[in-house]
């Protein structure tokens, strides 16, 4: 009886082997395996290039694109590589700002009568801009004239006083006390005279000062006053005081590429150098230029030393305030 159920629990030969198509199915699964594996460790250019983006930004497929092309090369997001530049020791970014910004203030305390420009128009030197209220200053300056009329009339009656004495003083008529009054009297009206043209010029050049004129050929950056506005040249303090600028203008053509150098860079840079300038607004575009300013005093804070690039012939692209690349060629 023992014998039967060995004989049930004993396994044909038959079972024991596998069907050799399982054994070939497991074969080619490990051999894909394999190859996927190789694939994809297998070393390639593109995982040389290393995409650095600044905090809060991201990269754009351009600079991406860039990135692939560029092979070895690093690129940044704040300096994008803009092709091959072997002529160039160091590439930084700055800022476009205008070479020459103007604030048009009063010379005294006024109220605005009138005023002739928006932002963003072109203005020419000598162009009248604004006007100030110039009542008192014509009331004053013809006070002034009346004055001076009364002191013509003094100095002629004086004149003519003198004359006579200085006659009769001759034939011993007048004594030489009456000749020495009258040249006095000659002398005071005269002074009187060239006191009151002081006078008048100065009230001459309040009313001028009423109108104000650009001192440039530029653009209004910002209008900073409307007509019935109190102006000042002194800030009284508070954010509800009277302005103390009219219009803040600049020439277009004046235009500067500003930097905060890094002390480790400072050796590649020198005075009138030849430099290449791209905004980054517009990469396709490039301008000449050359280093026209280096700060005589470094920001110990940054460690970084401003430096001023001038570029030749700018137009409408280089918009002030916005980000530019500099290549320093050698």
């Amino acid at each position: 009886m023992d014998t039967n159920k060995l004989r049930e629990l004993r396994v044909a030969p038959g079972q024991k082997q596998r069907t050799s198509r399982s054994i070939w199915t497991i074969f080619l699964v490990v051999l894909a395996v394999t190859g996927v594996a190789l694939f994809l460790a297998w070393p390639r250019a593109s995982d040389k290039v290393r995409i650095f983006v600044r905090e809060g930004a991201t990269a754009t497929n351009a600079e991406t694109r860039l990135a692939s092309a560029a092979g070895n090369t690093e690129t940044r997001t704040d300096v994008p590589p803009r092709g091959q530049e072997g002529d160039a020791v160091l590439t930084v970014s700055g800022y476009i700002i205008n070479g020459t910004r103007i604030e048009l203030s009063p010379r005294f305390m006024g109220v605005v009568k009138w005023i002739g420009v928006e932002k963003g128009d072109s203005v020419t030197n000598g162009q009248v801009l604004v006007l100030l209220d110039d009542t008192e200053y014509r009331a004053r300056l013809q006070e002034v004239q009346g004055r001076l009329a009364n002191a013509d009339a003094a100095l002629k009656q004086a004149e003519l006083s003198y004359d006579r004495i200085n006659r009769l003083a001759r034939t011993d008529i007048e004594s030489e006390q009456a000749r020495d009054d009258a040249t006095l009297r000659l002398e005071s009206a005269r002074a009187t005279l060239r006191e009151l043209q002081g006078t008048r010029q100065l009230a001459q050049a309040y009313l001028n000062w009423c109108t104000i004129r650009s001192p440039i050929d530029g653009v209004i950056l910002e209008k900073l006053v409307d007509p019935d506005e109190l102006v000042t040249p002194q800030s009284f303090g508070g954010t509800r005081g009277p302005s103390t600028a009219l219009v803040a203008l600049a020439n277009p053509q004046d235009i500067q590429i500003e930097i905060d150098m890094n002390e480790s860079d400072l050796s590649k840079v020198s005075l009138n150098q030849k430099c290449r300038v791209s905004p980054e607004a517009y990469p396709d575009k490039s301008y000449e230029g050359y280093v026209k300013e280096i700060a005589p005093e470094a920001n110990r804070s940054k460690g970084t030393l401003q430096i001023k690039v001038q570029v030749n012939n700018p137009d409408h692209y280089l918009t002030p305030e916005l980000s530019a690349r500099v290549d320093f060629l050698r």
